[in-house]
């Protein structure tokens, strides 16, 4: 139905964000690659999915191409629904994602939370012979690289990231107090993902 929305980013955070496009607010459902994208532009596009069930009606948005077709072809799945979608590729970059099926890594696919082994299996024997198809085409356009915050900030972020993802606060304060230790530095999507294979 939509292809992609275009306009002013007025609010952005590592779970959601709001384009304004002719006057209407959109708030669209992102990832962490597409908020590190994003974060600091005052204009995007995101390609958009639309999902509409009996009770729920949401708006994806990805930054690049790439990383919607790799939300479509997780979704079709079944089992698989759009936050779980998004969880894996918060997770996992698309190219790490695509390896991981390519590869056949059940294992490694299940660390995703929420995501157990069989479902892991399923989504690798439903889409890996579809990964080479991905990768044939070059579909990566990012549209802006943020810079990174301070170190509070940058934990903040993270922290309340985390806790939109359903993560409880102790667990995730311990988990980022670890990556921050290790690289002070780091950015908030990198310290989101880092933790979500923590915990």
């Amino acid at each position: 139905m939509y292809e992609y929305i275009s306009g002013q980013v007025t609010e952005a955070t590592p779970t959601y964000a709001v384009i304004e496009a002719a006057g209407v607010g959109y708030f669209i459902n992102i990832s962490l690659k597409t908020y590190s994208d994003i974060e600091q532009a005052q204009q995007a596009r995101l390609y958009v999915h639309f999902i509409v069930r009996e009770d729920q009606q949401a708006l994806f948005g990805f930054s690049t191409k790439l990383e919607r077709e790799l939300f479509r072809q997780l979704i079709s799945v079944s089992g698989v629904g759009g936050n779980t979608a998004r969880m894996i590729l918060s997770t996992y970059s698309s190219h790490e994602l695509q390896n991981i099926i390519a590869t056949e890594n059940a294992v490694l696919l299940k660390n995703v939370k929420g995501l157990g082994l069989k479902t892991a299996q399923k989504i690798i024997v439903e889409l890996s012979g579809k990964m080479i198809e991905l990768g044939a085409s070059d579909m990566m356009t990012p549209i802006i690289k943020g810079a990174t915050p301070q170190d509070n900030e940058t934990y903040n972020e993270a922290l309340a990231a985390l806790a939109m993802l359903g993560f409880q606060k102790s667990a995730s304060e311990k988990a980022l107090k670890a990556i921050f230790k290790e690289s002070p530095d780091i950015s908030v999507e990198d310290a989101v993902r880092s933790a979500l294979k923590r915990l």
